[in-house]
């Protein structure tokens, strides 16, 4: 099992979660992050820090965010590894909660 950033992260991108990510599983896009499922050992530690409650578990994934399960193992591979807090990006309040964000994903 493992850990899935889902479409409210687009645009949000808190990084409350890589901070107390044991295994430094987190990857960063310009506007999302993304798990790594071959590094994350399932701890759970990061769900709770999400202000965006945008991390699930695989196995919860409901079908509508199920892209994201293949989105977070392809683009783990592409981006660079994230494992300390930066400052949420000034709009992400107003993105936290917008629905169906996957168009306004950068992939860069």
């Amino acid at each position: 099992m493992t850990f899935v950033v889902t479409d409210n992260c687009i645009k949000c991108k808190y990084t409350d979660c890589v901070a107390v990510c044991p295994v430094d599983a987190f990857f960063e896009g310009p506007n999302f992050l993304v798990i790594d499922p071959d590094i994350c050992i399932d701890c759970e530690l990061c769900v709770p820090e999400c202000p965006a409650d945008a991390i699930v578990q695989d196995e919860k994934i409901s079908p509508d965010q199920a892209q994201f399960l293949e989105l977070n193992a392809e683009l783990a591979k592409q981006w660079p590894n994230i494992n300390e807090m930066k400052p949420a990006p000034a709009d992400a309040d107003k993105w936290n909660g917008v629905a169906n964000k996957i168009p306004l994903l950068l992939i860069e």
